[in-house]
């Protein structure tokens, strides 16, 4: 999706960490194709993620900072800027369909190589999730050509705001209890850790179809412009590439016992539920009888 021109967007909404740390271990020190299975349930998760993340030293001697402002020509052309815009367009929608007792809006944390979180250790090869605990949006914006590279996604500018608003839907998730309802300890294509997961890229979609009406209140001016039908296919690839089945199959065989967000199929319907029916009821994937 393209920012409006004249769209312009203020600084000091993203913290940013850059330099010193050091990486850390995934899943005990799994390597290659192993690892894709531990993304598999850590990458674009809403839950306690500390079970993936190591114990100790990344992040230390990071300096921070934070996104200054950008204009819409940046935010269309530089990722973080993509990221800070976006996190700006998803502050004003997110606010106003939420009553004003569930709208507190999430830190978000871009850094590179290794951060510390209140989930643990985390590292660039962690993927982008959101932490319950200090409601924080974490993500190292590298992910995304890793993205293309390691799990066969098309790319794109919408592919990257499709993966944000994803985590952004978990805070809403949390705002409104459902990390407190649901069971999120369990596996399988029926369970309630695979609705989260389908219902916050429900949410995805949802903030995607209303971004282009969706006014920043400081200019008056719509956020974006509307998605084409190749840009939605972006997000809709993107979507795919993170299921568990095809996950799964770059190791050698699906289990939809040990799923844990999703298939392919599943990822893509629930994000265009939320683009096409365009309202909270819609997502309700613990209604769903077929997922």
């Amino acid at each position: 999706m393209t920012f409006q021109e004249g769209g312009s967007y203020g600084g000091g909404r993203v913290r940013t960490r850059r330099g010193g740390g050091r990486g850390v271990a995934i899943g005990g020190g799994v390597g290659g194709l192993g690892l894709l299975i531990v993304l598999a349930v850590a990458l674009l998760g809403g839950g306690d993620v500390s079970s993936f993340l190591g114990d100790g030293g990344g992040g230390a001697g990071q300096q921070e900072g934070t996104v200054g402002e950008c204009t819409a020509d940046q935010a269309n052309s530089d990722r973080e800027c993509r990221l800070s815009a976006t996190i700006d367009s998803l502050d004003t929608y997110w606010s106003t369909t939420l009553s004003d007792a569930r709208s507190d809006i999430p830190e978000v944390v871009s850094f590179e190589s290794a951060t510390s979180t209140q989930c643990g250790q985390a590292s660039a090869a962690t993927g982008p999730f959101y932490c319950p605990p200090d409601q924080t949006i974490y993500l190292d914006l590298g992910f995304f050509d890793q993205l293309s590279s390691q799990f066969g996604a098309e790319g794109g500018p919408l592919a990257e705001m499709y993966v944000v608003a994803h985590e952004y839907g978990h805070h809403v998730q949390h705002a409104t209890g459902v990390f407190d309802e649901a069971d999120r300890s369990g596996t399988g294509a029926d369970s309630d850790s695979v609705r989260v997961e389908l219902q916050a890229d429900c949410y995805a979609g949802l903030w995607v179809g209303h971004a282009a009406t969706t006014k920043d209140p400081d200019t008056g001016v719509a956020y974006l412009e509307p998605p084409s039908k190749a840009e939605l296919a972006q997000a809709l690839d993107a979507a795919a590439a993170v299921g568990d089945d095809h996950i799964q199959a770059q190791s050698g065989g699906v289990d939809s016992d040990s799923w844990t967000h999703g298939s392919s199929a599943q990822r893509q319907k629930w994000f265009t539920v939320g683009y096409e029916q365009g309202n909270l009821a819609a997502c309700d994937t613990f209604a769903a009888d077929d997922l």
